[in-house]
């Protein structure tokens, strides 16, 4: 009896912890869920929420609905920067007073009154800015463009901790100046039906010319003369010196761009890379191309895509390319064919090949070449003023002995 109470005992000391613990995990959740905890979390939340939202919902191809939201986005964020430009002059009391006006904000506390126009403005951006780095991030397909994509998301995050900080007319206004850019840049060759480098100069030129306009008009004073007429006058002289300061940046971000673009760091938007396959044995349909590529050794499981093309002597290696453009875009794109040959790339062909936007499977090109090199190749997609959209690199093995090579059929 003595030994079943002792382990009756430690029994009930045994459940006495494990509900302790228990006890202790629900306070850290009770904890977690708190008012306080989950205020903390919110931007973090919506920040990751409006990511995968757009990240679905924008497809493969740049829709022009896409492209009306995100005109949408721009313009309310404008009129939001006008409404506190025309209120700069006012006190925090005073802009206060004037946000009550309304029934809706009236019912907000004090302090959210303050920030609702900052906080919105901070939501259309982040908007535009996720947006359009999926657009571009999609349309990047090789290291330099990466890269750019790379800087589009730095300035998505950094958005999240800019709410305050729109309070300054220069960081607002130059955040708007970028996003009118990078949205022109893709609305203008859908408009025109063309990605001539001249259209990223000019949708360029238009986003900074725009904003600085825009800035200019909604910083003018309003004069009430004796007759109670309203006149529109410049800002004072002694002002001018601030409102230069505050839209020069805009002018150096579309100056950078611009540098960037004729770089090769900025994609030929709204191209969209849907893919490029090296192989031999092309076959077209009405519906479909199929073309013999090398089979993936199965030890390389996480690959997509062999990196290695085995031809026999004079046989024809195909490129096929399939590249998203939007409706009524048409240009010519070009295989560039490059050969390693110690630490240059020389180039032996550029095959050009015409295109047609708005199949929504993408529009697809080949070109071919014979009596290839062993070695190290790849074939640069680009525009006709020789803007990269992609490159693929292979490595060409010859086989003389007609040995057999495990292939496989895919479809583009």
């Amino acid at each position: 009896m003595p030994e079943l109470f002792k382990y009756l005992l430690l029994l009930k000391s045994r459940i006495c912890g494990f509900l302790t613990i228990l006890l202790a995990i629900k306070q850290k959740i009770v904890t977690f869920l708190s008012l306080q905890t989950l205020r903390q979390c919110l931007p973090a939340i919506f920040f990751l929420g409006g990511f995968v939202w757009d990240a679905l919902t924008i497809g493969k191809q740049v829709q022009q609905s896409d492209l009306i939201i995100f005109s949408t986005y721009l313009v309310a964020a404008g009129l939001i920067l006008w409404w506190l430009a025309h209120h700069a002059e006012k006190s925090e009391e005073q802009l206060n007073a004037h946000l009550t006006e309304g029934k809706i904000l009236r019912i907000l506390p004090k302090k959210w009154r303050e920030a609702a126009p900052y906080f919105l403005l901070q939501f259309l951006f982040g908007s535009l800015l996720s947006a359009l780095f999926i657009l571009y991030f999609k349309s990047a397909s090789y290291a330099y463009a990466l890269f750019w994509s790379l800087l589009l998301a730095g300035t998505l995050v950094g958005n999240e901790f800019l709410e305050l900080h729109y309070k300054q007319s220069t960081i607002s206004w130059t955040m708007f100046g970028f996003c009118s850019i990078l949205l022109l840049n893709f609305l203008l060759p859908c408009l025109f039906g063309s990605i001539h480098w001249f259209w990223f100069v000019l949708s360029t030129m238009a986003g900074a010319g725009s904003t600085h306009y825009f800035y200019i008009k909604a910083h003018q004073v309003k004069l009430v003369a004796n007759n109670d007429a309203i006149q529109i006058s410049p800002p004072p002289i002694s002002q001018k010196s601030k409102f230069s300061t505050s839209i020069i940046p805009t002018w150096l971000v579309a100056a950078l761009l611009m540098v960037a673009y004729f770089s090769d760091v900025i994609p030929p938007v709204p191209l969209v890379k849907l893919d490029v396959r090296v192989g031999t044995s092309l076959t077209k349909t009405t519906r479909d191309y199929q073309l013999s590529v090398d089979a993936i050794p199965w030890w390389q499981f996480w690959r997509l895509l062999s990196g290695d093309v085995h031809i026999g002597a004079g046989e024809r290696l195909y490129c096929v390319t399939a590249v998203f453009a939007p409706q009524g875009l048409k240009t010519r794109l070009y295989h560039r064919w490059q050969h390693k040959q110690g630490a240059n790339w020389v180039t032996t062909s550029r095959i050009g090949f015409s295109l047609n936007g708005g199949r929504l499977a993408g529009f697809r090109g080949n070109t071919y070449k014979k009596n290839l090199a062993a070695g190290n190749w790849r074939v640069i997609v680009e525009t006709e003023d020789q803007h990269t959209v992609s490159v693929d690199n292979f490595t060409v093995f010859i086989d003389a002995t007609n040995t057999p090579i495990s292939r496989k059929q895919v479809k583009i």
